[in-house]
């Protein structure tokens, strides 16, 4: 049965055009017009905002990484890779929404192709690299290419991999760098492209804010805000699956540094944290917390105290990953993350669904 339930929650979760069956997703009744106060602030404070961000901060890194192939410089290139964190965090916030354009036409593995644990993209980069295929250098035709070549794994190798910065810096409209510059508006192109789909007056925005019987998402409010406690619970599995125990499992156990995201410009935590930071900000911007009764609501305060706890805590973990999995008090605070994350996604999927009224054999996590 819960199988049958998961499998009624990856319909909503991944924008099918057909309203699942009825008995895919528990009924649950909400008030109508908190509902639409809860998605409509969810869509208009959070989600288009965060494409938003996401497009400027892409768009600023093309931009920068085109005036360092004009003028290569050190000082350009730190420029650059200041402006590549920043990228990594603000996409960090909005990758939360697993749903919605940013999962068609390979949208999100253009942005993000990870995990990646046969090292296909470091192959494939490598390999137009030493080719120096010029059909990379441009974004359209870079976009036909595979995923793992043009996305932010593709930039951050370019920027930090070997021989990285002598290749950057050899000379004006150095192959290295063209190839970085059309990575970089490669991304800003896909993000322009779903900030526009979400900003569209009458598209999945209104369908967001409208749950209703002819709604080919949402047929009901109830429907509307499992898809959203969804978000927040998958974001929140992602952090721990995917962003710790892809190469920290726990003391004594074997670790895998280098995949971890990020490692090579020890941006890791900053991306955690902007995952960390985007939970948070669309449990708060959202109100969910208004569908709860009075007695139920601590346990909104309470995620997010805990969240605030691990954004502290990543703050302080060694950015040099191999190093931070071999130091005991670092594998504390990774535990501690680990211990977190569980908690998380144990209070958002049985405290909060609990309490709107999801049955105890609903269940979000893993897909069981």
């Amino acid at each position: 049965m819960r199988m049958i339930f998961a499998a009624g929650l990856a319909l909503l979760l991944y924008g099918t055009a057909q309203a699942q069956d009825a008995d895919s997703v528990p009924a649950v009744e909400l008030p109508a017009a908190v509902v639409t106060k809860v998605m409509t602030a969810a869509v208009n404070g959070f989600i288009r905002p965060g494409y938003d961000a996401f497009e400027t901060s892409a768009q600023d890194m093309a931009d920068k990484s085109a005036a360092l192939c004009e003028a290569p410089s050190v000082a350009n290139l730190n420029v650059v890779k200041t402006a590549f964190r920043e990228l990594v965090v603000s996409w960090g916030s909005i990758e939360i929404v697993r749903t919605g354009p940013i999962i068609e036409q390979n949208r999100f593995e253009r942005v993000l192709f990870y995990p990646d644990r046969k090292s296909t993209g470091l192959k494939q980069v490598q390999a137009v690299l030493a080719k120096k295929d010029e059909t990379a250098t441009d974004p359209a035709t870079l976009a036909t290419k595979s995923v793992a070549t043009q996305g932010l794994g593709a930039l951050e190798y370019l920027l930090y991999g070997t021989n990285a910065d002598s290749d950057l810096l050899q000379a004006e409209n150095a192959f290295r760098c063209r190839y970085a510059a059309a990575a970089a508006q490669n991304v800003a192109n896909v993000a322009k492209d779903v900030a526009g789909i979400w900003d569209a007056p009458d598209g999945i925005a209104k369908t967001w804010e409208q749950p209703g019987p002819d709604n080919p998402a949402f047929r009901t409010g109830g429907e509307a805000i499992t898809a959203l406690l969804g978000i927040l619970v998958h974001g929140a599995e992602a952090v721990r699956d995917q962003r710790i125990e892809t190469f920290y499992k726990g003391a004594g156990k074997a670790t895998f540094p280098k995949q971890a995201l990020f490692w090579r410009s020890q941006n890791t935590w900053d991306s955690l944290n902007g995952n960390l930071d985007g939970l948070s900000k669309l449990l708060a911007t959202s109100g969910m917390v208004d569908l709860l009764q009075d007695k139920d609501r601590p346990v909104v305060a309470a995620t997010q105290a805990r969240l605030q706890s691990m954004i502290a805590t990543a703050r302080t973990v060694m950015p040099n990953i191999e190093l931070a999995v071999e130091n005991p008090g670092e594998q504390a605070k990774l535990q501690s993350l680990l211990d977190g994350g569980k908690d998380v996604i144990a209070k958002l999927n049985d405290g909060y669904g609990g309490a709107i009224g999801l049955s105890s054999g609903f269940s979000f996590a893993d897909g069981d």
